[in-house]
């Protein structure tokens, strides 16, 4: 079998997966009593999953395709990764951990710093994407006048 062909089935099985626990996740209520906690505490945990088998094949395959097409590519793999691990260590520096006034959900110090840290970086991730919109329609422009 082709390689195509098993990721191509690979994401038709995770996708079936995930609409499945959508589809239970609003038929339990996702707000309606005890019995929506289950249901929540999967979807959250199938999140965890598939970022978790995205960084995977991003990693291993990544590595893998570099090595076989020029290893000099090692280096640059590590250059980002170790930006990522970088930014991920300067949100979490930032990240301080208070609690929400007029909350009424219980939380500890870890949870309110990783918390803090996750919102950090969400917000570099959207400055990141909207300056990589912009620059690249300048670049775009700048190329098309040429």
């Amino acid at each position: 079998m082709k390689l195509n062909k098993i990721f191509k089935w690979g994401m038709v099985v995770l996708i079936l997966i995930s609409v499945a626990l959508l589809v239970w996740g609003f038929m339990a209520g996702f707000n309606d009593g005890p019995e929506a906690l289950p249901a929540t505490n999967a979807l959250l945990a199938w999140a965890g999953i598939m970022i978790g088998v995205a960084l995977f094949c991003w990693i291993c395959i990544g590595l893998i395709v570099s090595v076989m097409n020029d290893p000099k590519s090692l280096v640059k793999m590590g250059i980002v990764l170790v930006g990522i691990v970088a930014v991920c260590l300067i949100a979490f520096l930032l990240a301080k951990g208070n609690p929400v006034p007029g909350a009424t959900l219980n939380a500890s110090a870890g949870e309110l710093k990783l918390t803090d840290t996750i919102l950090i970086l969400t917000a570099i991730a959207g400055v990141g994407a909207i300056a990589a919109i912009i620059v690249g329609e300048i670049r775009l422009a700048i190329a098309n006048k040429k």
